[in-house]
């Protein structure tokens, strides 16, 4: 950073400036037009802070946890007052029934997530309603996978092949070997 040196009469001019309530942008502004230099709205405010000018607070920011009262709204009068628009009613959207997934192969032990285990299926049941508890299948897990073997199969789309076949090539070598 460069420092710079202001000359006594740029220091004069901010405090005049500054004394007739202008901002510190438009200070600076107005002494680089005057004087021919290239002063920031940053190098007035440090300036005026060196020099002990007083500076304008900020507004103090809130508080958490506490609300500022209301600020009261002017209700237009008379010639002002406009008759309400009627706004477009939103089309109510159609409740879609969700089909209920089971699994008719695992009967589930309905654990909570606290009671699950590191090799537990995390297949989860219920939280469809508004306040209903989730529950998770907890049958052993597949290997590679969160869900025990028949939910890892649900989960998965019928159409693609959910493993490779191994190939003939790597059966004769696995057989030679």
């Amino acid at each position: 950073m460069e420092p710079v040196n202001w000359a006594s009469e740029h220091s004069d001019a901010l405090r005049e400036h500054i004394a007739r309530g202008v901002s510190f942008s438009e200070a600076a502004k107005r002494i680089n037009a005057t004087f021919k230099t290239t002063y920031t709205r940053n190098a007035a405010l440090g300036r005026a802070r060196r020099l002990g000018i007083a500076v304008p607070e900020r507004p103090k920011a809130a508080v958490p946890g506490t609300f500022a009262p209301p600020k009261k709204v002017q209700e237009p009068h008379g010639a002002e007052m406009q008759p309400a628009r009627p706004q477009a009613r939103a089309a109510p959207f159609d409740r879609v029934v969700t089909p209920t997934l089971c699994c008719v192969e695992v009967d589930p032990r309905h654990l909570v997530l606290i009671e699950l285990e590191n090799g537990d299926c995390r297949y989860p049941y219920g939280g469809d309603e508004e306040g209903e508890t989730i529950t998770f299948c907890g049958h052993p897990r597949r290997p590679g996978s969160s869900y025990c073997t028949p939910h890892f199969h649900l989960s998965r789309n019928p159409a693609e092949p959910v493993e490779r076949d191994a190939s003939e090539t790597w059966l004769r070598i696995i057989e030679a070997a």
